[in-house]
């Protein structure tokens, strides 16, 4: 019976999006502190040691001089990616939930310290996130956020400065479904944090073309998201996940041509696969092509009065870099000219904007150039 009612519950979420729409109530002041951003992964999510989320991790992947870096570069924020299934299961042990908190506070407080504002970007697995087709779960992971969104909006924390962002590239099928989700965890956020800003993401990988099926939710106080690696087959050329032929590709360029992706395709095995890296070339790849796609998003937001961020886009670090360049160059201007707020994907990891010199990260200064910093 419980989980018929929740059921419904999240079916009369979604519906009543097509009811009145309020007015976005989200002070200019406070997008002022978002307009560029990078991404600090694999501190607090994307984990790959084997001995996992340590206090030893935590106390040295991003140091102060990290944030010293990201704020010398003229990043105004970061978006810092949180892994809640480790958060989760360490509240179940004894002072668990403290020891917790207390790796991530000082974390929040070196990044605000150094004046920056910073996105909370609850970044679980995929196997999180597919436990939210169950009711049950989601009333679960709803009543984390709300104790989550109340810590972090009560003094000392800067409510201006402190965003709360649903979760990270949501893999629902049923976009319906999503809707009524997002709105049981944005109603939690809520309750937790009643003045902090909210992030809301469409239902699949927070793609662009997500974006514009998605019906605004019925609080004021949110941005909404969207992720920008247009193409693919180009950003994540040399990538070893997610789609096998992407590591076949080397030397894709962009702007495409035709016969320089004829050339790639020569050196994929599979025939679908070169049929793909040859429509690449023929699709006219460029800046108007990009401005196009970006549009669609500005377009949605502009018809529902509503702010956006892209606080995910780049290119893996494969590609010619005179190409990475150029394509970071074409979606920063284009996000610019529509008023769009963004953040880089990432500070120090393979798309990263910092490279490696004798122990120490440096700034790519080419990198930095093409964002329009400095």
């Amino acid at each position: 019976m419980f989980r018929h009612f929740i059921s419904a519950l999240l079916l009369l979420s979604s519906l009543s999006f097509a009811q009145t729409i309020p007015t976005s109530t989200v002070p200019a002041s406070r997008l002022a502190h978002i307009r560029h951003g990078i991404n600090l992964s694999e501190w607090f999510a994307q984990v790959y040691d084997p001995k996992g989320y340590t206090k030893e991790h935590f106390e040295s992947w991003t140091t102060a001089s990290d944030i010293a870096l990201i704020k010398s570069a003229g990043f105004d924020h970061v978006r810092l990616s949180v892994n809640p299934q480790p958060m989760m299961d360490a509240m179940q042990k004894p002072n668990g939930a403290a020891d917790y908190y207390g790796y991530l506070d000082a974390a929040m407080k070196m990044i605000l310290d150094a004046g920056l504002a910073v996105e909370v970007d609850m970044h679980p697995d995929s196997d999180l996130k597919a436990k939210l087709n169950d009711n049950d779960f989601v009333e679960r992971f709803a009543d984390f956020w709300r104790g989550v969104a109340k810590h972090y909006s009560s003094p000392p924390w800067d409510t201006d400065r402190v965003f709360f962002e649903i979760l990270n590239e949501p893999e629902m099928h049923d976009a319906y479904r999503w809707q009524g989700v997002a709105a049981r965890l944005a109603k939690a956020i809520r309750q937790g944090a009643p003045s902090n800003t909210i992030l809301a993401p469409g239902a699949s990988w927070d793609n662009d073309d997500d974006m514009v099926f998605l019906e605004p939710l019925r609080d004021p106080n949110v941005i909404y998201v969207f992720h920008f690696y247009g193409p693919h087959i180009f950003t994540h050329q040399g990538a070893s996940w997610r789609t096998s032929y992407w590591k076949w590709e080397g030397n894709l360029h962009y702007p495409s041509n035709a016969a320089n992706a004829a050339q790639v395709a020569e050196t994929v095995p599979e025939a679908i696969d070169r049929l793909y890296v040859i429509r690449y070339g023929a699709d006219h790849w460029d800046g108007p092509r990009v401005e196009s796609e970006i549009n669609q998003a500005a377009d949605w937001a502009k018809r529902n009065g509503v702010p956006l961020v892209c606080n995910e886009f780049g290119v893996y670090r494969h590609a010619q870099p005179q190409d990475r360049l150029a394509w970071l160059k074409d979606v920063r201007t284009s996000l610019e000219h529509h008023n769009i707020s963004w953040a880089m994907w990432d500070y120090s990891g393979s798309f990263g904007v910092v490279t490696k010199q004798n122990g120490k990260n440096v700034l790519d200064e080419d990198t930095v150039k093409a964002l329009g910093l400095r």
